[in-house]
């Protein structure tokens, strides 16, 4: 499947492209459709705050605390696991570091979207294809 890079939110009227993906989270009975960054430096996926509360999480009940890195490194931030679809994919769970920053965007890293995903990135042609795991190039 292959979408567009677009334009970042971060960088309003500059025309920076980045990849962003659209994406349908679920949790429990509430669902968001987002877009979400794919971030080949990130060791995990990481949920902006005010994302979890929209999916009805609970900051106070949650138990499994995970440390970030890098300029997440002052926020806390714990594990918490979430069904996305890509498209007509199916559904994958995911897991991530639900954090208290919210001044970043909803990012997807190698823990664990690119062990569900095949991603293969052609940044100079401004897009990027995206296969469950196994099925890109010659796995078809």
């Amino acid at each position: 499947m292959r979408f567009p890079y677009i334009p970042s939110p971060a960088h309003k009227g500059q025309g920076v492209l980045m990849p962003f993906l659209p994406l349908t989270l679920n949790h429990n009975a509430h669902s968001i459709k987002t877009h979400a960054m794919l971030d080949t430096g990130s060791m995990v996926n990481v949920l902006p705050f005010s994302i979890g509360i929209s999916l009805g999480l609970s900051w106070e009940s949650q138990s499994v605390p995970v440390e970030l890195g890098g300029n997440l490194k002052a926020y806390e931030a714990y594990g918490i696991l979430i069904n996305a679809t890509i498209e007509s994919y199916p559904t994958v769970r995911l897991a991530f570091a639900w954090t208290q920053a919210d001044n970043i965007p909803l990012l997807l890293g190698q823990t664990n979207f690119f062990m569900e995903f095949d991603v293969l990135f052609s940044r100079s042609a401004s897009f990027f294809d995206i296969y469950p795991k196994g099925k890109a190039l010659g796995n078809m």
